[in-house]
């Protein structure tokens, strides 16, 4: 996720997840799909800012905006997961690889590639079959086949299927990988003859396919969407009556609802906030504003975090702003750079809430939640967890050297402020305008990227051509790794609710002593588990559907639900050892793992006592709704 919402690539020494560096391509012949991919999503985003103008300004929506805004989208997604392959952007856990001894690792890794090339290949061609059916419906506005639009799925499988392939026979691992092509083969042999008998089993298949297969995929470095698409796939081959075509299905409509459109676009935001130096701006004039005090240059952090994932929507991005623009300052203060990446991460969780969080936006895809009650609740979430860390941060700032810190100058601060201002007026600006009901979250966003865009050209030094080409590849990219781990997660989640998973979980929760209360600590250490293991957008589009509708039925707000899982998660994601934010942070901050590890438990625990003060309080989730 992460991913997205994060941007991992590379890997790290200790595990954890493939973590930040350079983007890399492999193919040359790439080339005419990263400008394809690219191009396609400017024509989503002038598509949507047309109709945003059409809609509110001279009152004639065109009706047709909505179906090229789609077929655009779908396109770049999978063109983007292409990407994310060639380029090794997709989502991986390696907290483990590292534990194995040297070679076993190598077998482990070369085998998880194998199998993808086999699950790529085995739904290219139902993904053909899937295009050529939807061939015979039209779509309402612009009378084209709709295979258009769903060519995009074996167009996407089909290149990831080439691109894996190459990167399997370019290992060289001969022997691994005729070993797993052989071991493959005789498992489903074997699994096919038993057939019978796991279908008799019934839903004791769940944990055997979607627990235990994805799992060991998970442990041995396969990339998330594909262990989610293989354990789907394992349970309906071999524990399900359903066709394989209906997976097809569900990974289309997983990947390209229209509430999704925002996400590449937030994503784009993001790279426009580190391009001009936007964040900078705010991160100078809370530090000349706050510096001063003690634990002033935590506050600072604090807030920088806030205010810049009001604008990013990634942890990820804000991190990198953050993180370079104040660990100078603070290590002259005596902050030890442990300190420093502990309060770093959990600032990032923090602000997850903060509009326009991508978790909260898939959220409110996937549970039919109201995406502007959604923003509105997490600016208050987040402002609970701030003061809690704030606390925190001062008490253990009660010995910090003050001695050659002085204060800002008034023509300073207001230098500071009047620079950063053109900046600061977007968070509040993205939540305003979609907590208003004024616009949606999609039409927000492109309005956002086209303020931020003008005002880093006119205030910020503006964008080199070379480097928004650039950003907009890398938004493709790293938007079709998203997007595929939520159509794969969504395929994974309607198997559970098809084998009746949901109804039995229903029936054991209602049937529990303690009601809501109960239902509400189980939800929570169920998500500080997914989160730590697999990161916020999977979980959040195998449960949410499931949880809700238990949650509503014991009398459970929906916003404060939300508010309280999407909480608990991103605790999850910066908890080690396992945690991906965690890693990414420590990256960030080029500081070893082991060191912060030691650090950041109180700061967690501090997010915890939060956590439990939000679950048992709704108020604040409501408040303002």
């Amino acid at each position: 996720m992460q991913l997205t919402d994060t941007q991992p690539e590379g890997e790290l020494a200790l595990g954890g997840i493939e973590a930040l560096a350079e983007p890399k391509r492999a193919e040359r012949w790439m080339r005419p799909v990263e400008i394809l991919a690219a191009g396609l999503l400017v024509v989503m985003i002038v598509t949507v800012l047309a109709n945003v103008f059409f809609r509110y300004v001279l009152a004639k929506p065109l009706i047709w905006g909505d179906e090229v805004a789609s077929i655009s989208f779908i396109w770049m997604a999978m063109l983007g997961a292409a990407l994310a392959v060639d380029r090794h952007e997709h989502m991986r856990l390696t907290v483990f690889l590292p534990l194995l001894p040297e070679r076993l690792a190598r077998v482990a890794e070369v085998a998880g590639q194998v199998l993808v090339c086999v699950l790529l290949l085995r739904l290219l061609p139902v993904a053909v079959e899937y295009a050529y059916e939807e061939s015979f419906v039209r779509s309402p506005a612009l009378g084209l086949p709709m295979s258009y639009r769903a060519s995009a799925l074996p167009a996407g499988i089909g290149l990831m299927s080439v691109l894996a392939v190459l990167s399997v026979l370019r290992s060289r691992e001969w022997r691994i990988i005729a070993a797993t092509l052989a071991v493959t083969a005789a498992a489903v042999a074997l699994l096919w003859f038993a057939r019978p008998a796991l279908l008799s089993i019934g839903n004791w298949n769940l944990p055997i396919w979607l627990g235990l297969l994805v799992a060991v995929l998970l442990c041995i470095g396969v990339p998330i969407a594909f262990c989610f698409a293989l354990g789907t796939l394992a349970y309906l081959t071999f524990a399900s009556h359903a066709p394989i075509f209906v997976m097809m299905g569900r990974i289309d409509e997983g990947m390209s609802s229209l509430i999704l459109l925002s996400v590449p676009v937030f994503v784009l935001l993001g790279c426009i906030l580190d391009a001009t130096g936007m964040g900078k701006a705010i991160v100078n004039f809370l530090a000349s504003l706050l510096g001063h005090v003690k634990a002033g240059m935590s506050y600072v952090l604090l807030g920088s975090m806030f205010l810049v994932s009001g604008i990013s929507g990634s942890k990820v991005s804000d991190m990198a702003t953050v993180a370079p623009a104040l660990f100078p300052e603070m290590r002259r203060r005596g902050h030890s750079a442990p300190e420093m990446t502990a309060l770093l991460a959990t600032g990032a969780a923090m602000a997850d809430t903060v509009p326009p969080s991508i978790v909260l936006i898939v959220l409110g895809s996937v549970a039919g939640v109201s995406i502007a009650g959604l923003f509105t609740s997490g600016f208050v979430i987040a402002m609970v967890l701030l003061v809690v860390l704030a606390v925190l941060a001062r008490w253990k700032a009660r010995g910090e050297d003050m001695s050659g810190v002085s204060r800002a100058t008034l023509p300073l601060i207001g230098r500071m402020a009047v620079i950063a201002a053109p900046a600061l007026v977007l968070p509040f600006m993205i939540r305003s305008l979609v907590g208003g009901g004024v616009a949606t979250a999609t039409e927000v966003s492109t309005i956002a990227v086209v303020y931020a865009f003008a005002i880093g050209v006119v205030l910020y030094g503006g964008i080199p051509i070379r480097r928004l080409g650039t950003m907009l590849v890398e938004t493709a990219a790293m938007s079709g790794a998203i997007l595929l781990i939520l159509g794969a997660a969504s395929a994974m989640a309607w198997a559970l609710t098809q084998s009746g998973f949901a109804r039995d979980l229903m029936a054991v929760v209602t049937g529990l002593p303690g009601g809501w209360v109960v239902f509400m600590l189980a939800s929570i250490l169920i998500f500080l588990i997914l989160g730590c293991v697999l990161e916020g957008l999977p979980a959040i589009v195998l449960l949410a559907p499931i949880m809700f509708p238990i949650a509503r039925g014991l009398g459970i707000h929906d916003i404060h639900y939300a508010m309280v899982i999407v909480t608990a998660m991103n605790i999850g994601v910066m908890a080690p050892p396992i945690g991906i934010g965690f890693y990414i942070a420590c990256k960030i901050a080029n500081v070893p793992a082991d060191q912060v590890m030691r650090r950041i438990w109180p700061y967690l625990a501090a997010l915890v006592i939060g956590l439990l003060v939000i679950a048992a309080v709704p108020w604040f989730s409501t408040a303002l709704l």
